[in-house]
């Protein structure tokens, strides 16, 4: 039962994104943090991230570790915010050998595991390529 109380604390990160100001400097933090990284203050303003950036580096992963197998191959990247923090995360709807370095994503909510054929569905965030909006 722990999965679900856990899963209920962390749901705006995954969800929505929801990170940190800090007051003091003006950093945004993502995950949430009680003490900015940055100057060591508090930072307790809640903002919610915008979900768009851009790939900053990547990694295509053919061995995947336990319960992960299924997915192979999957591509894994960092992703700087546009409001500035970097997030890893997977990448999604586009094949590996199309993803770059520079390539505009937006977030996603998406499964990302599962406890056992009958268990508790872990959802959460992943990018994929930015939707070419018409003109």
């Amino acid at each position: 039962m722990d999965g679900i109380a856990r899963d209920w604390r962390v749901r705006r990160q995954r969800y929505a994104l929801q990170g940190e100001v800090c007051e003091h400097c003006g950093a945004v933090i993502f995950p949430p943090r009680d003490v900015c990284p940055h100057c060591s203050h508090p930072a307790r303003t809640p903002v919610t991230l915008s979900g768009k950036g851009e790939v900053f580096s990547f990694s295509t992963m053919y061995n995947a570790p336990a319960g992960f197998e299924e997915y192979i191959p999957y591509t894994v990247a960092m992703v700087k915010l546009e409001e500035g923090p970097v997030v890893t995360a997977q990448i999604t709807d586009v094949d590996a050998e199309d993803v770059y370095i520079g390539m505009k994503v937006e977030m996603v909510t998406r499964k990302i595991s599962e406890d056992g054929q009958d268990g508790l569905i872990h959802y959460g965030y992943k990018f994929r390529p930015m939707l070419k909006r018409a003109a």
